[in-house]
Formats: structure tokens, C-alpha cells, sequence
């Protein structure tokens, strides 16, 4: 995200993402904002969310009145999650129990629309009590029991580890049972992209040349043919071609020819080499390695978009790369070839990787995340979890 911010350089002091969802309001808004150098930089957006909401005047509003979304955050304030000046601390659900202060609160001061007094000083991301709690009461946030009160909790009170010990219960909601069906955008308005048309009829969003390696001790041969098209100017000639990408990995050899490891390590790489973002792939290999070049491209079909490079037929690393990077220099007037066309939005997979979490994230990137994907998805698009 950094990157996409135009983060180039220089001292990063912090970085944030705000998040407005009105579930019932039919709309997202997204905004980041990172401080570098003593100077603070904002990047947001807006979109509305339809598939949130079945029908409604919420929804009409959101649609058809440019200020509806966010005079319905003010009708609605201390629900959903929300970003504007004068917000303190925020109810992610109906039946919460507790508040998320969005920024540090003093001991004594007020929260707006809330009604509440801090008893505490509370940190940014921690969470207030919102109701009068009693001893071995459940504590909801998200919705969701996160805990129980160990002893009587007085509105205001922080809610920490002081006075929230972890609780056992009966769990009856069934996986899925909160999933509503999905509301497709109809086919003839649905959105579309300027992909690239593979000849297989899978769609790429980007035109690389992969490098990829059968063994470990190739990958260095597979680094320095990739490096050598890595920097200002290599491939001012060739305009569409994104770069020259490679993928290594630590196995390969000392490892049985047959069974799970073996298929499961052809079957990535192969999947790699079927990428529709590689126009074009090289496979380098050692030669003595138990994962035979060959035998890999033979065994999944890999003929027609995948040559290869063997390092010891070769007489070693150096001849490997000037192969290899002759190879490229080769295909690169191919590659460059392609041609962008419109084409549906059914074409596009979103990846998405859980990772580090923190005191916002769960109200911040997760819901802003799920929203795009539900953009997508009624788009006709997929989405993926890993």
C-alpha cells in the first residue's frame, strides 16, 4: 500500500487507514494517511456497496443524492465505524458493550453522542465500556463474545486484561449462517478492465517473463538473469513488458521422486509457468536434481510456453546466465506484442493474504478489504483467502 501512496524515501514516522462502513447505508469509505518527514499525505476513496443492502430508502439515497452517505453517518453516529472530526470512540455493532476509542482519551474527558465520561485514560484502539457490566457478564464487541467481566465494570471503565479474563460458552452459529445471497450486477452493465488475452482464454492484468528454478541450487543462476533486466532503461524498448520477474524456491533435490513432496512442488511451478501474467517463461535447472526440468514440463504440459536452461550442460553458472539472458533478449520483441482489450471483470482473481493484526485492523483494512471484495464478487469476480 506504501508503494501505491508514492512512499519512495525518507523517514516514515507513521502510517494510518480510516474506514467508514454503513452496512445499512450501502456505502464504503476508505481513507489512508501516512506522516514522512514532518509532512502528512492522504489518499482516499468512495464507493457504494449495494449488494449491502437489499432494498430500502437508505440504499435509493446513497444512489441517487451525492451528500446522502454522509448525512446518514451523522443520523447514525456511535454505529458502524466511521472517520470525521469530532468522533472519539466508536460502536462496532448494536449489541456491543464496549466502544474502540479511535484516538487516546484523557481520563475524564467526554465522548461525544455516547453520553459517557472516560473513568480512565484510554488508548488509542483500547476499548471503554459503554453499559454497566457485572462480574462473569459476557463482553461483546464485534457482536461477538470476546470475554467475560472479572469484576463489576462501570461505564467509562477501560476494558483491558485488569478486568476481562477469556470465557468458555456454547458456540450455536453454525459456519455461514450469517451469508446472504449474492446480488449480481447484471451482466450487461457489469464492469470490465484492460486485460491481456492469453491463448489458453485466461485473462492477465500484467505482462511479465518469468524465471523460475526445478532446484535451489539454480536459484542463483535464476536471481542474475532476472537482475539483468531489472534496472533504469532495460527495457525502454519493449513498453509492454512489466519487467522480468523470478521464482525461487529451497527444495528440489534430497527428496523422494515420488509422492506428495514431488507433486506438490511440480504442481506450484507448473502453476506459476500457467501464470497469466508471464508472457513468456524460462525454466533453469542443475542437472543432477531429483525435480528433472524435463520431467516437469513433459508431466504438465508445459511445452509450448516454457523453455529451458541446464546449468551443467552449460559448463556453469556464468554460461547459465548468458544463456538465459540471451534467451530473454530473444523473446522480449514477442512478449512486447500484446495487445490490452476490455474484457469483463469475471476475468479478475483477488488474492488476499492474512497478516499481521492489530488494534485497527479487524475495523479498518478487514471491512475495507470485504467490501471491494463484495464490489468484485457482484462483479462476477472471485476472491481468495489465504
Amino acid at each position: 500500500m506504501l508503494g501505491n501512496l508514492g512512499l519512495q524515501g525518507g523517514r516514515l514516522s507513521s502510517f494510518h487507514a480510516k474506514g467508514m462502513v454503513c452496512p445499512d447505508q450501502g456505502a464504503v469509505r476508505i481513507e489512508t494517511f501516512f506522516e514522512q518527514d514532518g509532512r502528512r499525505f492522504t489518499q482516499g476513496f468512495s464507493a457504494e456497496i449495494r449488494a449491502m443492502v437489499p432494498s430500502g430508502n437508505a440504499a435509493r439515497r446513497v444512489r441517487e443524492e451525492p451528500d446522502a452517505m454522509q448525512r446518514s453517518v451523522e443520523e447514525r453516529e456511535g454505529y458502524g465505524f466511521m472517520t470525521r472530526e469530532g468522533v472519539k470512540a466508536v460502536r462496532l455493532h448494536p449489541q456491543d458493550s464496549v466502544l474502540v476509542a479511535i484516538t487516546a482519551l484523557d481520563k475524564g474527558e467526554e465522548i461525544p453522542g455516547q453520553g459517557l465520561v472516560c473513568r480512565d485514560a484510554i488508548p488509542a484502539g483500547h476499548k471503554v465500556a459503554a453499559l454497566p457490566m457485572r462480574e462473569g457478564e459476557p463482553v461483546y464487541k464485534y457482536g461477538q463474545i470476546i470475554g467475560a467481566a472479572t469484576r463489576p465494570i462501570a461505564p467509562g471503565e477501560h476494558v483491558h486484561t485488569r478486568n476481562l479474563r477469556m470465557l468458555d460458552f456454547e458456540r450455536d452459529r453454525p459456519p455461514g449462517s450469517a451469508a446472504v445471497p449474492t446480488q449480481f450486477v447484471e451482466e450487461s452493465v457489469r464492469a470490465g478492465f484492460e486485460g491481456i488475452l492469453r491463448p489458453d482464454g485466461r485473462v492477465g492484468t500484467r505482462n511479465y517473463i518469468g524465471v523460475l528454478c526445478t532446484v535451489a541450487c539454480a536459484a542463483p543462476v535464476v536471481h542474475k538473469i532476472a537482475d539483468a533486466f531489472n534496472h533504469e532503461g532495460a527495457l525502454t524498448q519493449f513498453p509492454n513488458v512489466d519487467g522480468v520477474v523470478g521464482l525461487t524456491h529451497s527444495t528440489g533435490c534430497g527428496m523422494a521422486l515420488e509422492g506428495d513432496g514431488m507433486a506438490y512442488l511440480q504442481r506450484s511451478r507448473a502453476g506459476f509457468a500457467r501464470h497469466p501474467n508471464f508472457g513468456w517463461v524460462l525454466m533453469v535447472g542443475l542437472g543432477c536434481e531429483v525435480n528433472q526440468a524435463d520431467s516437469l514440463v513433459r508431466e504438465h504440459g508445459l511445452d509450448e510456453m516454457v523453455s529451458l536452461v541446464h546449468i551443467h550442460e552449460l559448463g556453469g553458472t556464468e554460461a547459465a546466465v548468458a544463456r538465459g539472458v540471451g534467451m530473454i533478449r530473444e523473446r522480449l520483441p514477442e512478449v512486447d506484442a500484446v495487445k490490452r482489450r476490455t474484457v469483463p471483470a469475471t476475468h479478475l482473481i483477488l488474492g488476499l493474504e492474512c497478516g499481521g493484526s492489530d488494534a485497527y485492523s479487524g475495523i479498518t483494512a478487514n471491512p475495507a478489504l470485504g467490501a471491494a471484495v463484495d464490489l468484485l464478487v457482484r462483479h462476477g469476480g472471485t476472491a481468495i483467502l489465504s
